[in-house]
């Protein structure tokens, strides 16, 4: 009986690989048909906000009750920006007065008066007055020579504590917050002021 002639190596290699390319395309299949995870959406959870001589928490304010997710009232009509003093909440409302978006703030030091302002001046980052780089900072009101704006932290953190006697205007926000109002703030877009 004759010997078979032997395969040069680059057949075997060759098969080796069209092998190889055919158990992945399977695996692929097979994890197409399977169940797909979905991330769930990350909310604040409760604690207190940053104020003078408090210590920072690691999310902003949590709402008292459910009807204060809804915009307030006397917050005006028409697309606007409106921030709630006392419940450390912003929403962004379309010219429907649907709100689109709300989220709580952690306050700065400094609060501005409540009124209807415009958006001013929007800076893509810098640092702010307690030292943190921050971004998405859209400016609205002056208070006693005190900047008021919107912003987040660019790393995403809560902002530290105030600095015993340190005012600050920042209302810091969390950083998909920061993003999201910085997409709908262009300069001249009103921002209504209630207590």
């Amino acid at each position: 009986m004759p010997v078979p002639a032997r395969l040069p190596s680059w057949i075997w290699v060759t098969g080796l690989t069209v092998g190889a390319v055919a158990a992945v395309g399977a695996l692929t299949v097979q994890a197409e048909r399977g169940p797909h995870p979905t991330a769930a959406a990350v909310r604040p959870s409760a604690s207190a906000s940053a104020a003078p001589g408090a210590k920072a928490s690691a999310s902003p304010k949590a709402s008292a009750s459910p009807a204060a997710t809804d915009v307030p009232e006397a917050s005006g009509t028409g697309r606007r920006i409106v921030y709630d003093l006392s419940d450390h909440r912003v929403w962004l409302v379309d010219a429907d007065d649907t709100a689109r978006r709300t989220f709580t703030v952690w306050p700065g030091t400094v609060a501005p008066v409540p009124g209807t302002y415009t958006i001013s001046v929007r800076k893509d980052t810098t640092t702010g007055s307690d030292g943190v780089e921050i971004e998405h900072i859209i400016y609205f009101s002056v208070v006693s020579g005190v900047n008021i704006a919107f912003s987040n932290a660019v790393d995403g953190a809560s902002p530290p504590p105030a600095a015993a006697g340190a005012k600050t205007g920042g209302i810091r926000m969390p950083k998909a917050d920061g993003a999201a109002l910085w997409a709908f703030g262009d300069l001249g877009t009103k921002v209504r002021v209630v207590a």
